[in-house]
């Protein structure tokens, strides 16, 4: 893509891909190899972090001029608009490396290489981002954009290695533990240095113990570079990725579009800025999350009342649910319930369990059969429905309009349709 063959064109291009991928190390190593090629080259690291404001992105036109022009000492820049001058003035003759890393707004790449005229002939400039939107807005564009990927197993091992027995004497640690740690890591580098580095040194029983953490809570110092990508969504997207994250993993893309747009979110715009962070992709028609960026979700819920889970807005998991619907403990909090135990499952799901729940919108039960033999009462604001593998069960909605769009309901005895359900407007 860099074609430094070439010294007649001036080369944008973009790596891209998750948080902790490892595009800053990749770009790093790049810019290490092919540095003195060039008349001048800057890195310029954490642009992101750097640059929290427009106003903040002049001290960075300061350091890209400084370090390409080797100068004594920093230029004057009164605004951005200065330095886009100075920049175009001082670097339109020379072949120039430029390497941007973590870009995360168009703001900061029009401040500091705005265009392929900007820097003289054979120059070559890197962007390193999570937003592959961004590096279209840029003209930067597929045949130009190199997608980071994860360690293959054998590179993950290596890595592993390195930072988990290299300073240390090497301690007899089973295999199936590391094993384990490579499995929850998922080839994701900055998981395997992470994790490598914490279990230095460190005993078995600490590796189980650690492992078992990791399997409820994750760890805090992955959870934040992942979460930056989240943090950068919009309301809509925020709300498509938790329930993916909760629910929806490896469902069918187009099952989930009308789940998500039956809830009253815009489905399309929201998942297709969801693979361009990064968040989520759909090979073969289907959703798949990365495992650690599904935890960082799962987590984002979780943190919501850590210690109350009927004050979350998504409960997936069974003692939670079970608490909710059996001992009346919910909340207007509760958006969403998905529960899908792996065997046929009995719980007591009473009339009024989800009477307080007024902002439910989505409720999926699999494999679980109500013990309890009278009605049950569901919420207006309900537009998706299913429940499969029930023997029968009495439903009913509260008077008032309905906003019911999605009815399942698989391998029940069902002898009528309920009147109320046929008063839905949106069912269909």
């Amino acid at each position: 893509m860099l074609n430094l063959k070439s010294h007649e064109d001036v080369v944008m291009v973009g790596l891209w891909g998750q948080g902790g991928i490892g595009k800053t190390t990749l770009s790093k190593a790049l810019y290490n190899a092919i540095f003195k090629q060039f008349d001048g080259s800057c890195f310029l690291e954490n642009v992101r972090e750097a640059s929290k404001n427009s106003k903040d992105l002049v001290p960075l036109q300061k350091q890209l001029l400084f370090e390409i022009l080797s100068l004594q000492q920093k230029l004057e820049v009164s605004s951005v608009d200065r330095g886009i001058i100075l920049i175009q003035q001082r670097l339109c003759l020379k072949k120039v490396l430029l390497v941007l890393d973590d870009v995360d707004d168009l703001r900061q790449l029009e401040a500091l290489a705005g265009g392929c005229n900007w820097f003289g002939n054979g120059s070559r400039i890197i962007v390193t981002t999570r937003d592959k939107h961004l590096l279209t807005c840029h003209e930067i564009y597929q045949d130009h954009v190199y997608k980071v990927k994860a360690m293959d197993d054998n590179e993950a091992r290596e890595l592993f290695s390195n930072h988990a027995f290299s300073t240390h004497p090497k301690m007899e640690i089973r295999t199936d533990l590391v094993d384990k740690v490579l499995n929850h890591a998922r080839g994701l580098p900055l998981a395997i240095k992470v994790l490598g580095s914490f279990l230095l040194g460190r005993s078995e029983c600490a590796w189980e113990s650690t492992l078992n953490k990791l399997s409820r809570i994750p760890d805090e110092t992955i959870n934040n570079v992942l979460k930056i990508s989240y943090d950068g969504l919009d309301e809509n997207a925020k709300e498509i990725f938790l329930d993916i994250a909760c629910f929806f993993k490896s469902k069918r893309i187009k099952y989930v579009k009308k789940v998500l747009d039956s809830c009253g979110y815009d489905a399309t715009i929201g998942l297709e800025i969801l693979i361009e962070r990064s968040l989520i992709s759909i090979p073969y028609h289907c959703l798949q999350v990365h495992d650690l960026i599904q935890s960082m979700g799962m987590d984002i819920v979780r943190q919501e009342c850590c210690n109350d889970p009927g004050r979350r807005s998504r409960l997936w998991l069974y003692d939670d649910v079970v608490d909710v619907l059996s001992r009346d403990m919910g909340d207007y909090a509760i958006e969403a319930i998905v529960l899908k135990p792996p065997k046929l499952t009995e719980i007591c799901i009473g009339s009024h369990a989800f009477t307080k729940l007024r902002k439910l919108r989505l409720l999926i039960l699999e494999n679980v059969h109500n013990s309890f033999q009278g009605p049950i009462c569901l919420p207006n604001e309900l537009r998706w429905f299913r429940w499969n593998e029930c023997a029968s069960c009495n439903l009913e909605f509260s008077s008032g309009p309905k906003k019911l769009v999605g009815f399942e309901m698989r391998n029940w005895s069902i002898t009528a349709m309920p009147n109320q359900f046929k008063v839905s407007t949106y069912l269909h």
